[in-house]
C-alpha cells in the first residue's frame, strides 16, 4: 500500500516543493518560504472617525441648547417688558408757494408729527430720521429730522420742513396733481424711516428700523389754477401706520 504522505507516482508535488523525508525535521529554507511583508500596523482610522462623529454630535447639541436658552430669555424679556410700537400722527401739514409746470413741482411743506411712546418700561431713542413727501407714486420733497428721545409713556411733537424747486415729476402723476388741484384738494403722503433703540435701564435691545406711513393727507388749496402759486392746510389730523424691522 502506498504511503499517503508521499505523492502519487507520476505526479509532481502539490506545492511545487519536494516533501520532507519521513522522521526528519522540517527544514527551513528561504527558497521554500519567500520573504513576506510584515503585517500592516494597527489602523486607528475607525477610532478617529468615531471621535469626529462624537465631536460633531456634541457641538450640535450645545448649539441647540444655546438657541433654546436664548429663545427662553427673549421670551421672558418680552413678557416682562411688553414692548409696543410707537404711535405717530400728523397733526398739521401746510403748503406754500405750490406750483406746477409741464414736468415739475415746486413748493414748501411744513409738517408737525405727534409721536407717543406707549411703553411702561421702555424708552426710545430715534436716530437718523429721514422723511419724504410724495404724491401718488412720485416723491416731490425730502428732508432729515434731528434725532430725538422719548421716555416712558411720553408724547413728543416733531416738526419737519420740506422744500422742492422744479422737482421732476412723471407726466401721469403731474396730470393727477393738476386734476386734483382744480377740485381744490390735494392728497399727499408722508413717510418716515428712523433707526431706533429701545432701552430699559441698562438693557438695550438691538437697533430697529421704524417705518411710518401717513397716507391720504388731504390739503385744501387755493387758488385752483395750476399755473399760479397756491397755499393750503391739512383738513384734519391723520393717524399713521407704523412698522418695525431689524436694523
Amino acid at each position: 500500500m502506498q504511503n499517503p504522505s508521499r505523492p502519487a507516482a507520476g505526479y509532481p508535488p502539490a506545492n511545487g516543493y519536494p516533501p520532507p523525508q519521513p522522521g526528519a525535521a522540517y527544514p527551513y529554507n528561504a527558497q521554500y518560504y519567500p520573504n513576506q511583508p510584515y503585517p500592516p500596523p494597527y489602523n486607528n482610522q475607525p477610532y478617529r472617525a468615531s471621535s469626529s462623529r462624537t465631536f460633531v454630535r456634541t457641538f450640535l447639541i450645545a448649539m441647540i441648547v444655546v438657541f433654546i436658552t436664548m429663545g427662553v430669555i427673549i421670551f421672558i424679556l418680552w413678557l416682562v417688558l411688553r414692548p409696543r410700537l410707537p404711535e405717530f400722527r400728523v397733526d398739521s401739514l401746510s403748503i406754500t408757494n405750490f406750483s406746477t409746470s409741464d414736468t415739475s413741482v415746486s413748493g414748501n411743506w411744513n409738517a408737525r408729527f405727534s409721536v407717543y411712546n406707549p411703553n411702561k418700561k421702555l424708552s426710545i431713542y430715534y436716530d437718523a430720521v429721514d422723511s419724504v413727501v410724495s404724491y401718488w407714486t412720485e416723491i416731490v420733497a425730502e428732508t432729515r429730522i434731528p434725532p430725538f428721545k422719548q421716555s416712558k409713556r411720553n408724547q413728543t411733537f416733531v416738526d419737519a420742513s420740506f422744500a422742492a424747486k422744479d422737482a421732476y415729476v412723471d407726466r401721469r402723476a403731474l396730470g393727477v396733481i393738476n386734476a386734483d388741484r382744480t377740485r381744490g384738494t390735494l392728497s399727499f403722503s408722508v413717510r418716515l424711516l428712523a433707526r431706533a433703540e429701545f432701552k430699559a435701564g441698562g438693557w438695550r435691545a438691538r437697533n430697529k428700523i421704524v417705518k411710518v406711513l401717513c397716507q391720504s393727507l388731504l390739503v385744501s388749496i387755493s387758488p385752483s389754477n395750476s399755473s399760479a402759486s397756491g397755499s393750503g392746510k391739512l383738513e384734519a389730523p391723520k393717524d399713521c401706520q407704523v412698522g418695525l424691522t431689524c436694523g
